[in-house]
């Protein structure tokens, strides 16, 4: 086994830290609601990182995490199984460091990720059988002697979860001059399962009431995994959000910390994003609407229970990536979703207080 060099370890460990300093952290913004409701709705929007997405956070960790357990050094190609952003911000790093980067992905890939993975110095490596992308990062890592970052297994513990400006400790201390400054709820995705584990455990770990709230997509083998208990669950199909929902539960989720999992169609998730742009003014892709979905539905329940508070949730990425899809009729149409009946509930909601997203 070859050692990493030390000198360029520290080094590189300080590429990415000094990186983190120039972006400033991310802004928490807030969804208008009835301010008679006494309930205030935030959004973290993690579109703002220098990749774009929630994901760079996790790049940035996973790096982090091979460079100080020895596993990663100046010669080290660093593989990934990923056709998403996740790719793209561990791609980012990598041409940061001048690591070479390749990533295993559906040859169905759409032509606009490829090139922005590109962009940032990345290969893509493609599979005809999505399910074989774990197999194949394995091979590769095994056959150049690289290092399989590999974000299914090790997001939920890259992330030092007990603060160090992990973005739940920046969510709570974003909203310390709030009129509810310990949110009644926090609602997430799930695509690796990384985030759900850094909100559960730190919010245990400091000891604030605050429950977590998984939003799942269609297709989505966690929420079945969640509600029966059985992380053997899958589904067989492929989420139509992306960056959130898998086919199979991922070694990173944790459902045990886990209050609460919301099922959302996916005709839901797109409608949200649009009326989070007619209402705001914000771009988002097809996961935050999912989160939104859940959000509103736990307002809802706060509502018919006389509660006030505050729930947060995340604007994960920016809808400009989606200009082609989620925010086209044509592809809507396409695809065969009906987005009128959601964009109803919607308006319900907001002049009623009352929603469920899982009908």
């Amino acid at each position: 086994m070859t050692v990493a060099d030390p000198v360029w370890v520290r080094e590189a460990v300080r590429i990415i830290e000094a990186d983190a300093n120039r972006s400033a952290d991310t802004h928490l913004l807030v969804f208008p609601l009835p301010p008679e409701w006494g309930i205030d709705l935030y959004l973290k929007d993690e579109s703002v990182h220098p990749t774009g997405s929630l994901k760079h956070r996790l790049a940035r960790s996973l790096l982090l995490y091979g460079l100080v357990n020895g596993q990663i050094g100046s010669e080290t190609v660093l593989i990934e199984a990923s056709s998403g952003s996740t790719a793209v911000s561990e791609a980012y790093f990598a041409r940061m460091l001048g690591l070479r980067f390749i990533t295993v992905m559906p040859r169905k890939t759409s032509q606009e990720k490829i090139d922005l993975i590109e962009f940032y110095g990345g290969e893509c490596h493609f599979v005809d059988v999505p399910g074989d992308m774990y197999s194949e990062a394995e091979r590769l890592a095994n056959e150049c002697g690289g290092h399989y970052l590999d974000q299914f297994t090790f997001a939920e513990r890259a992330t030092d979860w007990r603060g160090n400006n992990n973005i739940a400790e920046s969510v709570f201390t974003q909203l310390r001059a709030e009129r509810h400054p310990v949110p009644s709820w926090i609602v997430v995705g799930a695509g690796t399962g990384g985030t759900s584990a850094t909100f559960g455990r730190y919010v245990r770990y400091k000891r604030h009431p605050t429950r977590i709230a998984v939003a799942d997509p269609e297709n989505s083998a966690f929420y079945g995994a969640w509600r029966d208990g059985d992380r053997n669950h899958t589904t067989g199909l492929p989420s139509r959000i992306e960056g959130i929902g898998r086919p199979r539960v991922e070694p990173s989720f944790v459902p045990e910390i886990i209050d609460e999992m919301i099922k959302v169609p996916d005709a839901g998730s797109y409608a949200a994003i649009r009326f989070l742009r007619e209402r705001t003014g914000h771009w988002a892709g097809g996961s935050t609407g999912t989160n939104l979905c859940g959000a509103f539905t736990l307002i809802s329940r706060m509502l018919r229970a006389g509660e006030r508070g505050s729930v947060v949730t995340l604007l994960c990425d920016g809808g400009e990536r989606y200009a082609n899809t989620y925010y086209s009729d044509e592809w809507i149409g396409a695809n065969g979703f009906d987005l009128a009946p959601h964009t109803e509930a919607f308006e319900r909601f907001i002049g009623t207080g009352e929603f469920s997203a899982e009908r």
